[in-house]
């Protein structure tokens, strides 16, 4: 069975955001400003490692939050671990 291009890309992709997030969602949640600096990293990097600060989760599991930013941002959610999460957006170059 072979991957498609775009599904390797986001696998070299993952392996490199291997290190501690880049961006992390904060008592105020998906503010407007907090979603432009993940579209702006989404543009640079393609992929984007997301931390949520434990205060936050009382406001919804982690899940919830990744998944609603990813629909805010129009990016692809690859995975949420703990407090943390990664979407993906290729670049349409």
């Amino acid at each position: 069975m072979s991957k498609t291009a775009a599904g390797k890309k986001r696998d070299v992709k993952r392996a490199l955001a291997q290190g501690k997030p880049t961006v992390c969602v904060g008592k105020d949640g998906a503010s407007v400003e907090l979603l432009k600096e993940i579209e702006k990293q989404l543009k640079k990097e393609e992929m984007v490692k997301v931390g949520i600060l434990k205060g936050t989760l009382v406001h919804g599991e982690a899940k919830q939050i990744a998944t609603k930013i990813a629909e805010q941002t129009g990016a692809s959610l690859v995975e949420v671990r703990g407090h943390t999460f990664m979407l993906y957006k290729p670049d349409r170059k």
